[in-house]
């Protein structure tokens, strides 16, 4: 049985925890960012866990499941 092959743009755009979890990057933080206030911009930048309903459709992205 073949290799299923993972989305470019996932492998892009999500990494892995080290207790498997997904990470991902919060969008509207690449420009106009003069209108957005610095909370906004400062909670933005940080990453987050992607959420536990989309998990099993990310890690078919990855070529996981």
């Amino acid at each position: 049985m073949p290799k299923i092959k993972s989305k470019s743009a996932a492998k892009k755009r999500f990494t892995l925890t080290g207790t498997g979890k997904i990470k991902r990057h919060h969008a509207y933080h690449s420009h106009i960012l003069t209108k957005k206030s610095t909370k906004r911009k400062r909670n933005l930048a940080y990453s987050a866990i992607v959420e536990h309903n989309l998990d099993r459709t990310v890690r078919q992205m990855l070529g996981m499941c």
